[in-house]
């Protein structure tokens, strides 16, 4: 089974975290924090930076790994690495994304992608 190797990003403002809901794919509907897959050659605050721009048109400063997360999927095991991160602008333009959330840590009733769930538990034991 193959490992796929990503980034995603925690992005923080003032008491609140952004999440996205994914437009296409097998997880459509569900949201997520932004990231995505580490291309060869890339240190992961590089493909973080990188996939935030792609995806959101926004630029973010990478703060401090949080956590790891392996998930294994039917198809595939996913190896996240998550980084609390900050925004550098105010301005986000969706791209692969419906539409995006500030949520607190206690909002509930958020459609997760399967492994980001382990990122909001961890955020909520940590009171982050």
């Amino acid at each position: 089974m193959d490992t796929i190797k990503v980034v995603a990003a925690i992005i923080k403002k003032e008491n609140t975290i952004l999440i996205a809901k994914r437009k296409n794919g097998a997880f459509a509907g569900m949201y997520e924090f932004p990231g995505g897959k580490i291309k060869f050659g890339e240190t992961d605050k590089q493909a973080l930076i990188r996939e935030i721009q792609e995806e959101l048109e926004t630029t973010i400063s990478v703060d401090k790994y949080f956590m790891n997360v392996n998930y294994k999927y039917p198809n595939f095991i996913l190896d996240m690495n998550c980084y609390l991160c900050s925004l550098k602008d105010n301005h986000i333009k969706l791209n692969d994304h419906t539409s995006i959330k500030w949520i607190t840590l206690n909002e509930q009733n958020i459609n997760w992608i399967p492994a980001d769930i382990q990122i909001i538990k961890k955020l909520q034991e940590r009171g982050i």
